[in-house]
Parts: structure tokens; sequence; C-alpha cells
């Protein structure tokens, strides 16, 4: 199998990964109280995740 002849830079291999970036965190807003908060987590506000009390507020 073939072998580089020269190692590559880390200057070449940040270039190339320079597109490889995080996508925006969407946001909903609570049933129960209209705060906002990541969807699929209970809200950090009030605690409550699919119109049932889970965590408690604080």
């Amino acid at each position: 199998m073939a072998l580089p002849k020269k190692r590559q830079s880390k200057a070449r291999s940040r270039k190339r990964r320079t597109h490889y970036k995080s996508g925006t965190v969407a946001i909903t807003n609570c049933a129960q109280c209209s705060q906002p908060k990541m969807p699929h987590r209970a809200c950090p506000n009030c605690g409550y995740y699919r119109g049932r009390p889970v965590v408690s507020a604080s």
C-alpha cells in the first residue's frame, strides 16, 4: 500500500476542517410556562415535560 512521502502539516489539516461546524441549537417554548427551552428536555423554569412535572422547579 502506498504511503505519503511527507507528513501533512497541522495547518493543512486544520484548513480542511474549517467547514466542520456545529449547528445552531433549536429552541422551543414550554407549553406550561411559555419560557424558551431545548426540545425533548424538561423545562428548567417550571420542571414540566410533556405536560407532567418531572423535575422539582427551583
